[in-house]
């Protein structure tokens, strides 16, 4: 399943579409909503999508994480609306049949979705101020750098 949408996300739904067999390890990336942001005390977030667009990335993304890793299943739900603290606003489950490929084939969709997917947030403090928040791109270089640090590429 890869949507945008508007509705409440139910992350045991997701949990179970994911569910496979074949699958040794599933790794469940939750996105919820914090009560902060720099420092300044935050009440809710809206997320707004350019949908159509957004779902053809969302597939884009699938589709290019199922050539790199030996996926059994993927989930990628992102919501829109306005979200209070401690709603999910995204999940992301991915099933293979080791667990590092789980882990590998996660963080890459959800770095991916939120360095290349048109979704905005804006944030509301309790003072009723509203401001849009700028996105935080993967630093490729130093990911890099500490996996070869632990030996792991």
């Amino acid at each position: 399943m890869v949507r945008i949408t508007s509705r409440r996300i139910d992350v045991s739904k997701i949990l179970a579409d994911v569910s496979d067999p074949a699958a040794g390890g599933t790794v469940v990336f939750i996105g919820t909503v914090r009560n902060h942001h720099l420092g300044k005390e935050v009440e809710g977030l809206e997320y707004e999508a350019y949908s159509r667009m957004a779902d053809a990335k969302l597939k884009e993304i699938e589709e290019e994480a199922r050539r790199i890793w030996p996926i059994k299943q993927i989930s990628i739900v992102h919501r829109k609306g306005h979200l209070r603290v401690g709603e999910v606003s995204v999940v992301v489950a991915v099933s293979t049949e080791h667990r590092a490929e789980a882990f590998e084939a996660g963080r890459f969709t959800i770095e991916t979705l939120k360095r290349t997917v048109p979704i905005w947030k804006r944030e509301t403090t309790p003072d009723g101020k509203t401001g849009w928040v700028e996105g935080n791109p993967i630093e490729r270089p130093k990911v890099i750098a500490r996996r070869r640090t632990r030996g792991l590429g």
